[in-house]
């Protein structure tokens, strides 16, 4: 099989942790900050963490292997 290139687009968005959990950017931060309150700047500085329904997605554009869910029985 052939190896599965990384999408360069994703890459420069998402990180993933070294407990696996994907992290992202907030929206906000490109420009206007003047006049944004100090406190939604201190916000926007922080990541977030991806919504569960995106890290399948966001996994198999960078590359990685899609973890399968264990079914409790």
């Amino acid at each position: 099989m052939p190896k599965i290139k990384t999408h360069k687009a994703t890459a420069k968005r998402f990180r993933i942790t070294r407990r696996g959990k994907v992290r992202r950017r907030k929206q906000g931060s490109g420009h206007n900050r003047r006049k944004k309150a100090k406190r939604v700047k201190r916000e926007i500085q922080q990541g977030l963490e991806v919504n569960a329904v995106d890290i399948p997605r966001i996994e198999r554009l960078l590359g990685r292997r899609i973890r399968k869910k264990k079914r409790k029985r």
